[in-house]
């Protein structure tokens, strides 16, 4: 069985996977071991010099009621990636996804997705000076984007399931009033789909709280932009 998004346009499609699965770069994420097989990811440069990310995977899988013997995480991952795009949450762009069995019939995974060129990890852009270069009223509209992703994907009914800050990227570009302020999130390998909305987002909100930097007021201020997006109260924040 295989499960194939789109590849580079030199290549065969039934190529793809194999092509995707040779390729090798510099591991930002060593495999671990872990839900029965390896996961890691690898830095490599596509052919047409764009920067690509490749989750690579064998027998690593999540088991649910729909997939009872286990299906490879990054078909879950892949799902919650296309969703969320079509709600207009900003996230990365899926190159290529495949899975397939191999001769021993384990799973062997792939997902690849292009690098967020000029985005970095909100705690780098507030230690590398990037309130103070560009202001207090930047940073409001650095979270009032982030908070307004947020509740696009919630209202979608979609849970992150892992909202740690480091899975919050930023990009700027410009300079005051004009500039461009983009806020994007990252793997979204736990994600799934709950009943409503309100569960999807008592659960980030929840988690991001305890899993980030954000002052007090930096905090509050993303609540009142995302209870404005999301339509309603959320308790507990």
């Amino acid at each position: 069985m295989a499960v194939q998004c789109a590849a580079e346009t030199e290549v065969a499609p039934q190529d793809r996977f194999d092509y995707f699965w040779n390729q090798r770069g510099e591991w930002v994420e060593e495999p671990n071991v872990r839900r029965g097989g390896e996961s890691g990811v690898q830095r490599v440069m596509g052919s047409d010099g764009q920067l690509l990310y490749v989750k690579r995977q064998t027998g690593h899988i999540h088991r649910s009621w729909q997939h009872p013997f286990g299906r490879p995480t990054v078909l879950r991952e892949r799902d919650a990636l296309t969703s969320v795009t079509e709600l207009g949450v900003r996230v990365p762009h899926i190159v290529f996804c495949g899975a397939q069995r191999d001769p021993v019939h384990k799973w062997r995974a792939l997902l690849v997705t292009k690098s967020l060129d000029g985005f970095e990890e909100i705690d780098h852009w507030y230690a590398g000076g990037g309130r103070e270069r560009h202001g207090e009223a930047i940073n409001d509209r650095v979270l009032k984007d982030l908070a307004e992703n947020l509740a696009r994907m919630h209202k979608g009914r979609w849970q992150h399931g892992c909202m740690y800050v480091k899975h919050v990227f930023v990009r700027v570009t410009g300079e005051g009033e004009s500039a461009k302020v983009e806020v994007a999130l990252i793997d979204l390998e736990k994600s799934r789909q709950r009943l409503t909305a309100y569960r999807a987002s008592t659960h980030d909100m929840r988690q991001l709280r305890r899993h980030s930097s954000f002052s007090e007021a930096d905090w509050k201020k993303l609540v009142y932009f995302y209870e404005t997006a999301f339509g309603s109260a959320i308790k507990g924040l």
